[in-house]
């Protein structure tokens, strides 16, 4: 964990945010304290260091969130939500075989991870500070995305396109979706853009080892 959180500091500080002065407020905060929960965490990032990265005065983060926990959970929520909604889209847009349907999700996923990576990161890793209602509300939509891809997965199997790899001589659907997801999530931990792989490039390439996973060449 404190290898993974360093990791995340490393990534998360290539791409600190400069923030501009003539953005609204609302999005300045946005964007400091994404970046400064990605580089340093929520527990430790107080109220004075948010405002101070976007050059605002304390009082001014009460006008838009009521407090240092509301603005994290508007952050997460509306990450997870976005997420979810790439993903469904892709998997509509991919048509009706499910080999092009666990491509296109895998493929979203994963960039989601590289474009959106320090976005990412707070999502996947501070979710846990959130009061338990909001709590409950991005678990359930967690949950509702890792479902998309079982059910791809099932689909894939019963359609004989795809082989799930075996468990004591059963198909492991909920084992393989996880380590599909978690291959894509931990892009957020190392990549950085402006080297020798695209964001692009990167995506296609876990959306390729997604359908290796399941004995399917691309």
């Amino acid at each position: 964990m404190v290898k993974r959180r360093a990791a995340a500091r490393k990534a998360a500080g290539r791409s600190s945010a400069v923030l501009e002065r003539d953005v609204p407020p609302s999005d300045a905060i946005r964007r400091a304290a994404f970046d400064l929960f990605a580089r340093q965490g929520f527990n430790i990032t107080t109220v004075r260091d948010i405002m101070h990265a976007c050059g605002l005065t304390q009082g001014a983060l009460y006008n838009h969130f009521a407090s240092k926990d509301e603005l994290l959970a508007a952050l997460i929520i509306h990450t997870q939500d976005e997420l979810e909604r790439l993903l469904l889209d892709a998997v509509e847009k991919a048509g009706d075989d499910p080999v092009d349907q666990l491509f296109a999700y895998a493929r979203a996923y994963a960039m989601r991870h590289t474009r959106n990576r320090v976005e990412a990161l707070v999502a996947n890793r501070e979710f846990a500070w959130l009061e338990h209602t909001k709590l409950v509300q991005v678990r359930s939509s967690r949950r509702r995305v890792r479902e998309i891809l079982i059910n791809l997965l099932k689909r894939g199997a019963k359609a004989k396109a795809i082989r799930l790899p075996l468990s004591n001589g059963k198909e492991e659907v909920k084992m393989t979706a996880m380590a599909i997801l978690n291959m894509c999530t931990d892009i957020a931990y190392y990549y950085a853009p402006g080297g020798a792989w695209s964001d692009e490039a990167v995506a296609d390439l876990h959306a390729r080892m997604a359908l290796r996973i399941v004995g399917v060449e691309r």
